[in-house]
């Protein structure tokens, strides 16, 4: 028989095996083609210059996690694939083949997972090409001219990222097989699985694994200044760290203790499995450390998604707080502005503030702008009541502001503590921010200051008052009449108005369909990953369930068993995700300034239910796999 029918005989005659594996990349390449081929297919175009610029850049970055994502995803997969067929290849060597033909085979054999994997994903992706863009753009909300068809480009690109790193790993996988001994490749499965590790080097692992884990949670909700974002990035590596040391010692050593603990253990029959997960901790656990870390990413990709949804929301309504502006250096206008106005369209409500505009010199601020602008407290609070908008502060101290400023994408500032501006050689403390749209869009442009009344009144010297007449119209529907009727009247200065129907950040709402596709990725991956590595490990244990129901313990028992062992499998990355993902999503909400304490259960919710359908899969399979079905 020559190689290539063997290795297309061993492909059919364990195709079950790689089902999980071939599904898992088949939909990943699914996902990136599809990303891809949004970028080539044009359906973007509509959405304005800026918008298609931005949405190629976010798509891009997520090309770069995806690809990473790959890169990882293939060299776990082939490793364990590798790892499971080197025991059976190994005995290929006394039918007299030498390690480079077992080497060729391994190769033809990972070559047609990859090619079939590669052409589901591809396949199904071009099938599912309008599919994808019409949940994308229902996801965000975006009305688009959607065309079916499909790329060259996007096949090509994803064909060949894909290709390539597969064709890495599974070379390696050949150098690997003919670097082997005979004896190394025939007891391969059996390294290192049946070790029990020495308690001190577990008691150390858990006091550092339990201290650098807390280093990353204290770090990711730590309140500061321009340093929260270095913070958060320390803390990622920190719980990363954190939870392969956890993994690695705290829990094979809780494990350990409640084995050495004669009336735990031998109730229910728990030295059946109690004695399998401490023995096989050391094998498995980068596997569980691995698995949890891709669920936080996951949920922290949805909230994600969900937090730059509530604030593109929260942009547009603080951007259409005003329909007109008015900007002028005469006082009293306002009656005039309103009668212009009211020949086209009715007004819903109008407002009106001073406006101290300082020079850049007057101002010795660490965030440099051209423009600063001064707000007296209760001409604030004024145009609050006019406008119908919250007004919720104390009065103001001599020495005290408040910033009016815009309503940020996302904030690297969390303690208004650490803030002073000094103004005319006089320092003052930031007490609070707010982004209260009082002055709508043009709060966008300035950096504004709230500050006493007595204090706006010594700081007028400084610089020119400008007076902002506020207008926002009843019916938008006469917007471009009301437009025009302003623009050819030219008594003021300066003239801000809204276009209600601009889609100048659309490609925010874009982002959060990403998100939550990319969290569909992460999710299904570390269920994969959870399922493999049990499936193969049935094999594994085969023998040994076969010699204990001989020695008289009974299937049911043999079975409760395997669903304590399992559970445990699956349980334990999920309760360390799930702690970890509140850490994360609240330093998410800090940094967005949004609250997503309900985007955080839901996501894990959905992950609970998604990672119970493949445990009792498992159940099922683990329980055929080693005969006591």
């Amino acid at each position: 028989m020559s190689m290539m029918k063997l290795a297309v005989h061993n492909f059919k005659t364990s195709f079950k095996s790689y089902l999980s594996l071939i599904i898992s990349l088949a939909f990943t390449i699914l996902i990136f083609y599809n990303f891809q081929n949004i970028l080539f297919s044009g359906v973007l175009t509509s959405l304005g210059e800026s918008n298609t610029r931005n949405i190629r850049i976010i798509i891009q970055v997520i090309t770069l996690v995806l690809i990473c994502f790959i890169l990882f995803f293939v060299w776990y997969s082939t490793n364990v694939f590798l790892t499971k067929r080197k025991k059976e290849i190994g005995i290929y060597v006394f039918m007299g083949l030498t390690n480079q033909k077992i080497g060729k085979l391994y190769m033809i054999e990972t070559t047609l997972i990859g090619l079939v994997a590669l052409g589901l994903g591809i396949g199904f992706g071009v099938l599912t090409t309008q599919l994808f863009q019409m949940i994308m753009m229902a996801i965000s909300d975006i009305s688009v001219e959607l065309v079916f068809g499909f790329s060259l480009q996007a096949i090509l690109l994803a064909a060949v990222v894909y290709l390539v790193i597969y064709f890495i790993f599974t070379l390696k996988g050949y150098v690997n097989i003919v670097r082997s001994s005979v004896l190394e490749m025939v007891s391969a499965n059996k390294q290192n699985e049946y070790v029990k590790t020495k308690a001190w080097i577990l008691i150390l692992k858990s006091i550092l694994g339990v201290i650098i884990t807390g280093i990353g949670y204290y770090l990711a909700i730590k309140e500061g200044g321009i340093e929260v974002m270095s913070n958060v990035l320390s803390a990622v590596v920190f719980v990363i760290i954190g939870v392969y040391l956890l993994f690695g010692g705290l829990i094979p050593l809780i494990c350990q203790k409640l084995a050495d603990q004669k009336r735990f253990l031998y109730k229910r029959e728990r030295n059946l499995w109690i004695n399998n997960i401490i023995f096989r901790i050391k094998k498995n656990y980068h596997t569980y450390a691995m698995v949890s870390v891709l669920m936080l990413c996951s949920v922290t990709a949805l909230a994600t998604g969900f937090a730059m949804k509530n604030r593109y929301e929260g942009i547009v309504h603080f951007r259409n707080t005003y329909t007109f502006q008015i900007l002028s250096s005469q006082t009293g206008l306002r009656e005039e502005y309103k009668r212009v106005i009211e020949k086209e369209s009715g007004i819903a409500y109008s407002s009106k503030i001073a406006l101290l505009q300082l020079d850049s010199n007057a101002v010795d601020s660490p965030y440099q702008n051209q423009y600063y602008g001064i707000l007296s407290y209760s001409q604030v609070q004024q145009l609050a009541k006019e406008s119908g908008l919250d007004f919720p502060f104390e009065q103001l101290e001599e020495d005290e502001y408040i910033s009016v400023s815009q309503l940020h994408l996302m904030s690297f500032i969390t303690d208004s503590s650490l803030v002073t501006e000094t103004i005319n050689g006089k320092v003052y403390q930031e007490v609070e921010e707010t982004s209260i749209p009082y002055l709508g869009y043009l709060q966008e442009k300035l950096n504004l200051y709230m500050v006493s009344d007595s204090q706006y009144q010594e700081l007028m010297p400084l610089g020119t008052v400008v007076y902002c007449y506020n207008y926002k119209l009843s019916d938008m529907d006469h917007f471009e009449a009301a437009q025009d009727i302003l623009k050819s009247y030219d008594n003021y200065d300066g003239l801000v108005s809204l276009d209600p129907n601009s889609n100048e950040i659309e490609w925010i709402k874009v982002l959060y369909s990403l998100c939550v596709f990319m969290f569909m990725v992460f999710v299904l991956a570390s269920g994969s990953i959870l399922f493999m590595k049990l499936y193969n490990d049935a094999y594994d244990e085969k023998e040994r369930y076969q010699i204990l129901h001989k020695i008289g313990i009974s299937k049911k028992t043999l079975k409760k068993a395997i669903i304590n062992e399992l559970r445990f499998a699956y349980l334990t990355p999920l309760l360390v995700m799930s702690i970890s993902s509140y850490f994360s999503v609240h330093s998410l909400a800090k940094l967005m300034q949004t609250k997503l304490l309900n985007v955080n259960i839901m996501s894990v919710l959905v992950i609970y239910v998604f990672i119970y359908i493949c445990y009792r899969l498992s159940v099922s399979i683990y329980q055929k796999n080693v005969g006591i079905k």
